[in-house]
């Protein structure tokens, strides 16, 4: 497991591509609010809008994700189990927090997603209620 890559997979570096060219800028693989524990893989502060690529296998896409069948099969579904589970808690903690996540997986049209995360921050920056409260 420890040659997985946890950023700048492909997917993500395509996205990222798409959304440079859009003119956007963004942090990349780090923690959207202070005291969270997780990180996203692409981050626009300001907008608020948190973008997570999620790999089909680690976090059980239902079309594509698969799992070991031969050895460890409990150990898998459990580790697949807590990670969507954990998905699902950072994303209500950054609603929570007046964040948009956004989720995709890396078999996702590229272009579609980019798509989505450009009209997402362009909107929230013209929104004022998506500016941090002091």
């Amino acid at each position: 497991m420890q040659r997985q890559r946890t950023r700048d997979t492909a997917p993500e570096v395509a996205l990222r591509r798409l959304l440079h060219a859009a003119g956007l800028r963004y942090r990349i693989d780090t923690p959207p609010l202070k005291g969270l524990r997780r990180r996203a893989d692409i981050v626009f502060g300001p907008a608020r809008v948190a973008v997570f690529v999620d790999g089909c296998f680690w976090h059980g896409c239902p079309l594509h994700g698969t799992r070991p069948t031969i050895a460890n099969t409990a150990y898998w579904s459990e580790k697949v189990r807590r990670n969507r589970e954990r998905d699902a808690d950072t994303d209500l903690k950054l609603q929570d927090a007046g964040w948009q996540p956004i989720r995709a997986w890396e078999h996702n049209d590229v272009a579609e997603v980019a798509e989505q995360v450009i009209v997402a921050v362009r909107a929230r920056r013209a929104s004022p209620a998506t500016t941090p409260q002091d």
